[in-house]
């Protein structure tokens, strides 16, 4: 009877033992949600690099609670696609280029660079200092998504073209690959065609004599896509993209069921690879432009004279967006009144600095300050750059969705 007796106790503790281990090994990283992912660049696109730093980031600051599955661009939905798929859930996360949303709302197009407008040290200021996330994520969240800037590189390389370019005269009769609504409308006020296609199939395009010119990224990203085979001339600044951001969409239910931590983990992750790309694409930038040079494509440098005078165009378009949409209105308000903020600094230390004062910023800044009184978001946009400034000075930490609070980190 003892034995038989002893034998159930063994069996049962054997039982709890199992049970305890198997609830062990069930909290630990196998556990960790997975969330699907998919950038919005195809392998073949070198700015997929930044999206990979941020997923691999995550998935070492998170490796307990979250295991991002890493798709390229175009394998589970088309890039036209993406945002709907993380509005909606078909998708946990994804990257985008904000500009592409441009059609749903055309504050987007401020999200992201636009011509003659915000360079990369300008947007990672107003981002992470000077409201420019709340904002957004003010805008993204009508469509339930939380976006947080995790990519910038430095301006785009320019456009590329068989035809040589060095005033707005030349543009004339000139077809061209041009991304962007305002872009493409700026280049046919100066008598060009602007054609809008996918970055693979720029290449062919040209080649086949489709179009005469197109333009895409930096001079890495455009090394790779071979435009030193097919084009003669490098039409510079890139004026149309001086400051190319993109970011990470999350589906508004996937962000809250993340923990505190973990939201926390995702935006420092954010801004650490935003960092890593405006770095690694700015440094390559310098390499690909002499490998560019190497093979005897010509640069073209567009006069100040005529920068002026597409910045007096850009300026147009952006007080027309303004009166029409007051979310346009709200975003541009506090683009132009940061460049306001800005200018004597800017000024005192030329020529050690990072960033330019645009010719007509008064002008167009009183013109936006009426329109933005006009919709009724003047004054909340000064509040909100007096209450972010407030809370970096007391180094409080803020996370999509969550109230500021001190770091959570915690500190022995």
């Amino acid at each position: 009877m003892e034995e038989y007796v002893m034998r159930k106790r063994i069996l049962f503790f054997g039982s709890v033992v199992t049970a305890l281990m198997f609830l062990i090994a069930s909290t630990g990283p196998a556990m960790a949600k997975t969330l699907r992912f998919q950038s919005i660049w195809p392998a073949s696109i070198q700015l997929n690099k930044g999206d990979k730093y941020f997923t691999d980031l995550v998935d070492v600051l998170c490796e307990d609670e979250v295991n991002i599955d890493y798709n390229d661009g175009g394998s589970l939905v088309s890039t036209s696609e993406v945002f709907d798929a993380v509005s909606q859930g078909m998708l946990d996360m994804a990257t985008d280029w904000p500009s592409y949303w441009d059609g749903k709302n055309t504050a987007f197009s401020l999200i992201t660079s636009v011509p003659m407008g915000f360079t990369p040290a300008d947007y990672m200021i107003w981002y992470w200092q000077g409201g420019g996330l709340e904002l957004a994520q003010e805008l993204y969240g009508k469509y339930d998504i939380v976006w947080i800037p995790h990519a910038v590189t430095g301006p785009e390389s320019g456009q590329r073209s068989n035809k040589a370019i060095k005033s707005l005269e030349d543009y004339k009769g000139v077809k061209m690959r041009q991304c962007g609504r305002v872009q493409a409308k700026m280049l046919e006020d100066v008598g060009g065609s602007a054609v809008f296609m996918p970055g693979g199939e720029v290449y062919m395009a040209i080649q086949r004599g489709t179009i005469d010119a197109g333009e895409f990224s930096v001079p890495e990203v455009d090394w790779y896509m071979g435009f030193q085979e097919i084009t003669d001339y490098w039409v510079l600044p890139g004026w149309h993209q001086p400051g190319p951001v993109w970011g990470v969409l999350i589906n508004q239910k996937t962000w809250d069921n993340l923990s505190d931590m973990s939201k926390f983990k995702f935006k420092e992750a954010a801004m650490a690879s935003m960092m890593w790309t405006w770095t690694y694409f700015e440094y390559g930038s310098s390499e690909y432009t002499n490998k560019f040079v190497e093979e005897g494509v010509e640069i073209n440098r567009l006069e100040d004279e005529v920068l002026n005078k597409l910045q007096d165009v850009a300026w147009e378009y952006m007080i027309q967006d303004a009166k029409k949409n007051p979310d346009f209105a709200k975003i541009a308000f506090s683009q132009l009144n940061f460049f306001k903020k800005m200018s004597t600094w800017r000024e005192i230390q030329q020529p050690f600095m990072y960033g330019r004062t645009p010719p007509g910023l008064d002008e167009a800044l009183e013109q936006v300050k009426k329109i933005a009184q006009d919709h009724g978001v003047y004054e909340e946009v000064l509040q909100l750059q007096e209450d972010v400034r407030a809370r970096m000075k007391e180094q409080k930490f803020w996370t999509p969705g969550t109230k500021y609070v001190a770091n959570p980190v915690p500190v022995d």
